[in-house]
């Protein structure tokens, strides 16, 4: 099966008058039809410039893609105009975005921001595009959605504002969801309600779903597969199961040991240690290697090339 999405060797880089900031470094990440690909690490990893990246939404002129290429549905969006990323944007690839409250148009009613992607990509009239707006907020499980369709987003919590950004994105039924960490800033009990919603997007649409998120417990309700970031590289990739069971990279596991655990008594949560290097000042070997509890004196010198492991498992790291 050939993929619906493949990134390869993605560069996204940030040029200021005195420095080179590389966001995203070398990326490679392949999403299946159907699939639901998540994408880990913590903040400034390069999570979510891959994602904007993919859109066309690079921040100009200080941020460039130098090298690489997106392949979607057979065509590299890299080589695609303004114009024809606007038509693929909303209808064939929709992206969430990571905070409701800033992306939703505060002035504007919620019909009215749900249905300008819906116009824009058919043929149809406003009171045909509003009717649809009203049909998928009833499936993404908004109540009073002939209501809400006329109300404000400041007028709605967090949780609704979440779910008319999921109607807004799927309204054009797109081959290709991205979200940005659309839970984050949502209660346990709702966090689980659109986590369903979204395998149930997948499942009743065919949607494929690349879901960037911190969030470890997430990626175990959710993924098919995994891969993980950090000072924008792919440190490990592989299947959902394999990661949880028999993850590799020093990283991943600093990771997977801060997940508490609801069967020992712990005083004090695992964290890894220290920080995320600067990504306008990367260092020449390893990015981890100052974190990492297995270093070595070779691993501050030579970049780890992001290797197979085992079939379709894939670490950066030359010492495991």
């Amino acid at each position: 099966m050939e993929p619906l999405l493949e990134i390869e060797n993605l560069k996204t880089y940030f040029f200021s008058k005195n420095s080179v900031t590389r966001a995203v470094d070398g990326v490679d990440i392949k999403v299946y039809p159907k699939q639901i690909v998540c994408i880990v690490g913590e903040s400034g990893s390069g999570k979510s410039m891959t994602s904007l990246s993919i859109m066309g939404l690079v921040p100009k002129p200080k941020g460039k893609i130098v090298e690489g290429n997106i392949t979607f549905n057979g065509s590299n969006l890299l080589k695609y105009t303004f114009k024809e990323m606007t038509e693929i944007r909303g209808n064939d690839i929709s992206m969430i975005f990571q905070e409701p409250m800033t992306a939703l148009n505060p002035v504007l009613k919620i019909g009215d921001q749900i249905t300008e992607g819906y116009l824009r990509h058919n043929n149809t009239t406003k009171k045909e595009a509003l009717n649809k707006a009203i049909e998928m907020l009833k499936f993404v499980g908004v109540p009073r959605a002939s209501e809400i369709v006329n109300e404000y987003p400041h007028q709605l919590s967090g949780g609704l504002r979440q779910r008319v950004m999921i109607a807004m994105a799927m309204i054009c039924q797109p081959k290709l969801l991205i979200a940005d960490e659309p839970t984050t800033a949502l209660d346990v009990t709702i966090q689980a309600q659109v986590l369903e919603l979204m395998k149930k997007m997948r499942d009743d649409f065919g949607t494929s779903i690349m879901l960037v998120t911190h969030d470890l417990g997430v990626v175990a309700e959710i993924s098919d597969y995994v891969v993980v970031m950090y000072a924008g590289q792919v440190v490990e990739s592989t299947d959902a199961d394999t990661l949880f069971q028999e993850s590799l990279h020093p990283y991943t596991n600093g990771l997977m040991s801060a997940i508490p655990s609801i069967t020992e008594d712990v005083e004090t949560l695992y964290s890894i240690p220290g920080t995320v290097p600067d990504a306008a000042n990367f260092p020449e070997g390893c990015r981890f290697a100052d974190r990492c509890p297995i270093a070595q004196e070779s691993c501050k010198k030579k970049m780890p090339e992001l290797r197979e492991i085992k079939p379709g498992h894939y670490v950066r790291c030359d010492i495991i």
